[in-house]
């Protein structure tokens, strides 16, 4: 049986059927027979998706203008997409993050391996901010929105439709604020500091909660420690440093609005006199603190993505190269340099290559101390790479 309301798409012959069943989230577009009928499907459809041999493989949803041209959104092809099948994907998600926080300031979904393709919500306390970056999810925005509010109790919705995906998927960017209100940064409690979070004016939805397992090892080895935050945004590692007991910490970043909100942060942890920042180009501040003569005993690099795709993962691999080199220079003796990566085109064999290719141009013997990934409120879907982007490895130097 298969849902009555929804229209059948077909896998071509040459697609990966057996991929699909075991696990696999997408279609893509050279994998899907799209006749005069499935183009005239609107982006954000649903549909039933079968073999070649008719047998209903479940419910998808559609977007003929992206390379991802069809997402899994449930195995059972009986399954109606409604606000109760959303209440059940959300429950389960909130589920599994108030087992892993005491407070409620996480990553609720996180996409495909969440169940719910192309869609991202972090929650700020009684603040949700959804990022549909599918076409489906701005379809059924309001559904979405009106189960969240449901299942969790936040008062406050947020829409961030901005980003390189949403261009992928044809869509249109645009931030705002769909119910509720929101006048002012939001304090964050997290590793014994206090982040402050600009919704609408931040990057992405305004805190990356990813790095919070990596600011807590960092932490260990902080203690006692001058630091130095490179790509510090609003004090991620810094802040966490300090409350771990470090001597003082230098947060670095080209934005002044994120330097800024790093000062609130550290003005409202208590740490106000340990904490300075300087605002430049990473590259520049980098070499200009080696002229300078200055050292440190813990220096973390936390970059954007250098390689967002393919086509840029080998200029990427030398930007993380040359990172590492620079960094190198600062961190005395026994001291430890923390590199990370959030670009998924460049894998963990890749990125580590790369590191230490730099570290060693800098002239330092190493070893590697910890390789760590993103927090579990950012599940991995194993079949999917993409999911796994985040890589934070410690060296230690000179030792």
């Amino acid at each position: 049986m298969t849902h009555p309301s929804y229209p059948i798409i077909r896998l071509k012959p040459n697609a990966e059927a057996r991929a699909i069943r075991h696990g696999f989230p997408w279609v893509y577009a050279n994998e899907l027979v799209t006749d005069r009928r499935t183009k005239a499907l609107a982006s954000g459809a649903l549909a039933i998706l079968e073999d070649t041999n008719r047998a209903p493989m479940g419910v998808v949803t559609l977007n003929t203008k992206s390379k991802i041209i069809a997402r899994i959104l449930d195995r059972d092809p009986e399954a109606k997409i409604d606000a109760a099948w959303f209440e059940a994907k959300l429950r389960r998600a909130l589920d599994h993050r108030e087992r892993l926080y005491d407070t409620p300031f996480y990553r609720l979904v996180h996409a495909e391996a969440d169940g719910l393709p192309g869609i991202v919500i972090d929650r700020f306390g009684d603040v949700a901010v959804i990022q549909p970056n599918a076409a489906w999810a701005e379809e059924l925005f309001d559904t979405l929105s009106a189960a969240l509010i449901k299942v969790t109790g936040v008062t406050t919705v947020v829409k961030n439709g901005t980003g390189r995906a949403r261009s992928l998927e044809g869509l249109t960017e645009e931030l705002v604020v769909m119910t509720g209100e929101i006048d002012a940064p939001i304090p964050v409690p997290m590793n014994g500091a206090t982040y402050m979070a600009d919704i609408l004016g931040g990057q992405k939805t305004g805190l990356f909660f990813d790095q919070r397992p990596n600011h807590a090892f960092t932490q260990q080895l902080s203690k006692g420690a001058k630091v130095l935050d490179m790509f510090s945004h609003v004090g991620g590692f810094s802040l966490a440093a300090l409350a771990g007991g470090a001597t003082s910490a230098l947060a670095v970043d080209s934005s002044a609005g994120a330097l800024e909100l790093a000062r609130q942060g550290a003005v409202a942890s208590g740490f106000e006199d340990k904490f300075t920042t300087r605002k430049g180009d990473a590259f520049d501040v980098l070499a200009a603190l080696a002229e300078e003569g200055e050292t440190f005993d813990v220096v973390v690099c936390d970059p954007p993505a250098f390689a967002p795709s393919k086509k840029s993962l080998e200029a990427g691999l030398r930007a993380y190269e040359r990172i590492a080199r620079l960094a190198a220079t600062l961190v005395k003796p026994g001291g430890y340099l923390v590199v990370c990566s959030c670009s998924h085109a460049a894998d963990l064999q890749k990125f580590r290559n790369s590191s230490a290719r730099g570290i060693g141009r800098a002239g330092r013997r190493m070893q590697l101390v910890s390789t760590n990934f993103a927090g579990p409120d950012h599940p991995l879907l194993p079949h999917l790479a993409e999911s796994g982007y985040l890589k934070a490895l410690t060296f230690r130097l000179d030792v």
